[in-house]
């Protein structure tokens, strides 16, 4: 059996769903079939057919729609900042700056640009499917120019908002407590910080397919929540380290050695391997079963 998800794979028994009931008539049972319970082999297929779609693209494609992510998740560092300048200074108010956070992930996500830690987990699946050097290969193309093309963008974004007069003094004051508060931790305490984040934006990866209407809250409280628990980002957390870099607050080995390279592995691992391991080890063997593999 091929790799294409056909029309009764993605209903993965949804379309069943109440059609043996002799207490339903034709609308009801239509109505019990779109509420049924999404299936988590039909949710691998999607994410794995994501991630088959990703492989395909030229590095050309892959590298202009990263770009486009790495400059929107830089509002994701604006929005918090406007919303921590414009708060009364009270324990209370982290609770509604980290709202903020949220806004970049919304555009990428919702606007279908490459963002790195979505992109790892979706390419690693086919990996997993059927793992092969050519598929090693291909999954490691994708990674390299999706994370270089997202930190040109947070670095280009970082720099203009580094600029004295174009942001509110208050908003450049959050943006400076911000930055600096990266990188304030070791580099083991930042990497297993960020191995929570991966894991967090990599289960909203596997949720997104059968949110339906809820994507847009789905987004919101996962991102919410890792801005809330102040848990780096590679990417968001790219923009602020740049902008310290571009503002004195931060030297470059600190962004590198402090933030960028801690973060990254803790986000692959907790993003790309773990979540992407414990969402394919339930249905590998259902797969194996199926003979699709």
């Amino acid at each position: 059996m091929d790799d294409e998800t056909h029309p009764g794979d993605e209903a993965g028994g949804n379309d069943k769903a109440g059609q043996d009931s002799p207490h339903l008539d034709d609308n009801e049972r239509q109505q019990a079939a779109e509420r049924a319970h999404v299936e988590a082999l039909v949710i691998y297929e999607v994410v794995r057919e994501q991630g088959e779609k990703a492989l395909e693209r030229s590095s050309v494609a892959l590298a202009w729609s990263g770009l486009a992510g790495g400059l929107s998740i830089g509002f994701s560092f604006l929005a918090e900042a406007y919303l921590k300048g414009g708060m009364p200074d009270a324990p209370w108010a982290v609770l509604v700056q980290a709202f903020g956070y949220s806004l970049g992930f919304l555009i990428v996500v919702l606007g279908r640009q490459e963002l790195f830690t979505e992109t790892t987990l979706t390419v690693l699946i086919p990996t997993l499917r059927r793992p092969s050097l050519r598929a090693l290969g291909g999954t490691m193309r994708v990674w390299s120019v999706v994370l270089a093309a997202n930190l040109l963008g947070t670095i280009a974004f970082g720099a203009l908002a580094a600029q004295r007069g174009i942001f509110s003094d208050d908003a450049y004051g959050a943006m400076v407590s911000l930055s600096t508060a990266l990188m304030s931790h070791s580099f083991v305490v930042t990497m297993v910080d960020a191995g929570f984040s991966g894991w967090l934006i990599g289960l909203m990866v596997w949720l997104l397919p059968g949110a339906g209407p809820a994507r847009p809250l789905i987004i919101i409280l996962l991102s919410y929540t890792v801005a809330l628990c102040q848990l780096p980002h590679v990417i968001a957390g790219s923009v602020e380290g740049s902008f310290a870099v571009f503002a004195g607050h931060a030297s470059v080995p600190d962004y590198l050695m402090r933030f960028l390279l801690p973060t990254l592995l803790g986000n692959i691992v907790g993003g790309s391997l773990l979540t992407a391991l414990l969402n394919h080890a339930p249905v590998a063997g259902e797969l194996a079963q199926r003979g699709r593999d």
